[in-house]
């Protein structure tokens, strides 16, 4: 996976974070209408992009001041549907893009989410990516009956599990087995169909997998884990992996770690790459991008800022003191088990392991992060290619970018299609249309 960019466009939270109201947004089409987002896909189609991306999460924060008040009043997060009935509508107005689903190892069975990826590729005829997710957040856990996290590492052991038993599944029914013998009536052959028998330490499957095989006989993988056992579990079968973007050192130590695990694992580090997680502002003049990046200072009241970073971190940072250690926080976050790769982990990569910060210093930062603000690229279309071409060769030129949380819909969108794809092609860092028929020949490029 290397030479030129593949860009996804991420639609999992177009629609929370105040970005629902952003001048640019929607008008009349209110999420999760699905001619908008039959609309978004046709777009980001007749713009080359590879794949649509959906991530997902079930619970509504309530990690703040332990109360879902800031969260529902603000959008933070939430609504979010299951978007595989999207994707299957989706699917029949396009014919190259592709999709990405987001589905728990941690709390869903292989067997179950095995059997839906197959439909789904035939529905989306061989156009499906399955992000697998060892959940980190407590409120997800609640709608499951937990009373917390299970242990970090056992959730990538089961992560890994869990894989393993889905493949096995998508293995079971040879891509030949189907015969459908009109003159003797028969109509697949046993000797390819085959019992998986799976007896492990969170799973027992006995198999086969009760479908017709699917046009990519399965989906691509994605993981997006950033923790050592996060990036070995990337290494086991990851054939793309989701990264954080917006600080470079950050990310040429990613690639770099990940390129360990994957020869320790037996795999050639050429065949992953990393689409780094990135916000953009696209416009036509400089100033125009900037002005756009600056009303981002005013989506999200303090509360609601509290209540993003302390969701997707595990944490009630409203119980912060008025001055205390990062790596005090860090180590509180670890105890109970949720996110070891997120916005406190991101600061002490900026600060350093000794670093202490005041309460105030800590939500001035947060309201960046939860904004997405330091990772916003703004700029003309030549500026931004920039950007992207000098962390696309820092980081080996393997994979590319996910455009993340964009600042309004559709306008971002249209921007990146209309402003940014055109000038990626016009240097050669793009394809100049789709190479083939299913998401793993355009993304992967086998």
């Amino acid at each position: 996976m290397s030479g030129q960019m593949r860009i996804a466009f991420d639609l999992s939270f177009t629609h929370t974070e105040g970005r629902w109201a952003a001048p640019g947004s929607w008008v009349g089409a209110d999420y999760p209408d699905l001619g908008a987002f039959v609309e978004l896909a046709m777009a980001a189609e007749r713009g080359g992009v590879d794949m649509l991306f959906f991530g997902d999460g079930v619970g509504v924060p309530d990690t703040w001041q332990g109360s879902m008040d800031a969260a529902i009043e603000y959008g933070i997060q939430w609504p979010r549907q299951d978007m595989s009935p999207f994707i299957a509508a989706m699917a029949q107005a396009t014919r190259h893009i592709g999709f990405g689903l987001t589905y728990s190892s941690t709390y869903m069975h292989p067997f179950y989410v095995a059997r839906l990826l197959n439909s789904l590729d035939h529905v989306t005829g061989g156009r499906v990516a399955f992000n697998v997710v060892a959940s980190g957040r407590v409120t997800d856990a609640a709608n499951y009956g937990l009373d917390g996290l299970p242990d970090h590492d056992g959730r990538y052991a089961r992560m890994e599990e869990f894989v393993e038993v889905c493949q096995a599944l998508w293995d079971s029914v040879e891509p030949d087995a189907i015969v459908r013998d009109r003159v003797t009536g028969r109509f697949a052959d046993p000797a390819k169909v085959h019992r998986v028998d799976h007896d492990g330490t969170y799973f027992k499957v006995a198999g086969p997998l009760p479908s017709v095989p699917s046009p990519q006989g399965r989906p691509v993988l994605v993981q997006a884990g950033a923790s050592p056992r996060g990036i070995a579990a990337s290494a086991a079968f990851a054939d793309v992996v989701f990264g954080m973007g917006g600080h470079l050192p950050s990310q040429v130590s990613h690639r770099e770690r990940l390129d360990a695990a994957l020869v320790a694992a037996g795999r050639d580090p050429a065949d992953v790459g990393i689409l780094w997680a990135i916000q953009a502002i696209v416009a036509e003049s400089e100033d125009e991008a900037k002005s756009r990046k600056d009303r981002m200072a005013q989506m999200l009241p303090p509360d609601a800022v509290g209540a993003y970073l302390s969701y997707n971190s595990g944490f009630d940072f409203s119980t912060l003191p008025s001055s205390f250690a990062l790596t005090e926080v860090a180590d509180a976050i670890a105890a109970a088990q949720a996110t070891q790769a997120g916005f406190v982990q991101r600061l002490i990569a900026l600060r350093g392991d000794d670093a202490t910060m005041t309460r105030d210093e800590f939500f001035d930062e947060g309201w960046r992060w939860a904004t997405g603000y330091e990772q916003t690229v703004a700029g003309t279309p030549g500026q931004v290619a920039d950007d992207l071409e000098a962390q696309f060769e820092a980081t080996g030129r393997r994979g590319g970018f996910m455009i993340c949380n964009p600042s309004t819909m559709p306008g971002s969108l249209h921007d990146v299609v209309g402003l940014l794809m055109p000038e990626l092609r016009r240097r050669g860092l793009v394809r100049d249309g789709y190479a083939g028929a299913t998401l793993r020949e355009n993304l992967l490029g086998r």
